[in-house]
C-alpha cells in the first residue's frame, strides 16, 4: 500500500512538471510569435515594391503605368524625392533614395551612444557604490520614471527647453538640428543603460570587491579596475537594448530633426533625418496600396535588418570582451 502511494505521488509530480513545462513553452511561443508576425507583416508589404509595378497619378492628373522602383537609387540615393524620375534610361522610375537616411540613422545613434553610455555607467556606479542607500534608491526611482516618460513627451521637451538653449548658445536658428536630435536620443536611451548597468553592478559578488580591497587597492581603483570589468557583460546588454530603441525611435526624432530631404547630414547645427522619422512623415497622407505607401514598409524592413545587424555585431563583441562571467 505504501508503495502504491509513493508511485501515485511521483506520478502527480511528473504531471505537474510536464504541465509547467508546457505552460512555459506556450508563453515562449506567444513571445516569439509576436516578433515573427511583425517581421512577416513588414516583409510581406516591404518586399513587394522591389518587384511590383505601380500606376502613379501625377500632380497634373496624368497617369503613369508600370512604374517600378529604382532599386539601386533606393539603397544608395542621397535624396528622398518621393515621386518618379527619369534616371537617363528613357522611362520613369520611383525615386525614393534612403541611402543617406541609413547613414544618418547610424551616425545619429552613434553620437548619442557616445554621450549616453559613459553618463549612464557613471550614474549607475554612483547609485550602487557611492551614494547612501536612501539617496541611491531615490535616484534609481528617478531614472526608472525617466524610462517611463513617453518618447513624444521627450520630443516636446526637445522642441521647448533644449531647442531654446541650443538657439541661445550656438549658431542654430529654430528648433530643428542634429544637435537637438542627439541630445533627445541620449535622454531616451540613458535610463536603459543606467538601469541595466545598475543591475549588473549589484549582481557582482561582494567577495570580489572585498578581495580587491584586501590587496590594498583603493575603493575607486576597485570600482573601475575590478567591479566594472566584472559587470561589462550586463552593461553591454544595456547598450544593445539602447541601440535598438534609438534606431527605431520616430516620434521624438520627428519633432526635433527637421526632416531633411537629402544628405548625408553631418553638420551638428544643421537639420537631419532618419529612417524611422521618414517613415512616419506624411504616412497618413498617402493612399493604401500605392508605391508611396508600401515603400514605407520597405524602409521598415531595412530598419529591421540594420537593427539585427548591430545586435549580432554587438553580441559578438560582448562575447569577446566578457572574459569574466558570473
Amino acid at each position: 500500500m505504501q508503495s502504491y502511494h509513493n508511485k501515485s505521488g511521483v506520478g502527480r509530480k511528473h504531471i505537474v512538471s510536464y504541465a509547467l513545462k508546457g505552460l512555459l513553452l506556450l508563453a515562449t511561443l506567444i513571445s516569439a510569435s509576436a516578433i515573427i508576425l511583425i517581421v512577416y507583416q513588414i516583409a510581406d508589404r516591404g518586399i513587394r515594391p522591389l518587384f511590383a509595378a505601380y500606376t502613379i497619378e501625377s500632380y497634373d492628373g496624368s497617369l503613369y503605368e508600370n512604374i517600378r522602383l529604382n532599386i539601386q537609387y533606393f539603397f544608395t540615393g542621397t535624396e528622398y524625392i518621393g515621386y518618379i524620375k527619369d534616371f537617363g534610361r528613357g522611362y520613369m522610375e520611383g525615386a525614393y533614395g534612403i541611402g543617406y537616411l541609413i547613414i544618418n540613422t547610424i551616425f545619429n545613434v552613434g553620437l548619442s551612444l557616445i554621450i549616453a553610455t559613459p553618463v549612464g555607467i557613471l550614474t549607475s556606479v554612483f547609485i550602487v557604490k557611492i551614494a547612501p542607500d536612501k539617496l541611491g534608491k531615490t535616484l534609481q526611482i528617478i531614472v526608472e520614471m525617466l524610462a517611463a516618460v513617453p518618447s513624444v513627451v521627450i520630443g516636446m521637451f526637445g522642441q521647448g527647453l533644449i531647442a531654446r538653449a541650443i538657439e541661445t548658445l550656438t549658431p542654430v536658428s529654430g528648433n530643428f538640428s542634429l544637435l537637438n536630435t542627439i541630445i533627445v536620443l541620449s535622454i531616451m536611451i540613458l535610463p536603459t543603460i543606467t538601469m541595466m548597468s545598475t543591475t549588473a553592478l549589484r549582481a557582482i559578488p561582494k567577495n570580489i570587491e572585498e578581495g580587491s580591497l584586501a590587496l590594498g587597492t583603493t575603493e575607486t581603483q576597485t570600482i573601475f579596475n575590478v567591479v566594472l570589468p566584472a559587470a561589462k557583460s550586463g552593461i553591454f546588454a544595456g547598450v544593445i537594448l539602447a541601440i535598438g530603441r534609438a534606431l527605431g525611435e520616430a516620434s521624438a526624432v520627428s519633432l526635433v530633426a527637421g526632416g531633411s530631404g537629402s544628405g548625408p547630414n553631418f553638420d551638428i547645427f544643421g537639420r537631419t533625418n532618419t529612417i524611422s522619422s521618414r517613415i512616419l512623415l506624411g504616412f497618413k497622407e498617402v493612399s493604401e496600396g500605392s508605391l508611396d505607401f508600401e515603400i514605407r514598409f520597405t524602409m521598415g524592413l531595412v530598419l529591421i535588418i540594420v537593427i539585427l545587424f548591430f545586435n549580432i555585431l554587438l553580441n559578438a563583441i560582448k562575447k569577446r570582451v566578457a572574459n569574466y562571467e558570473l
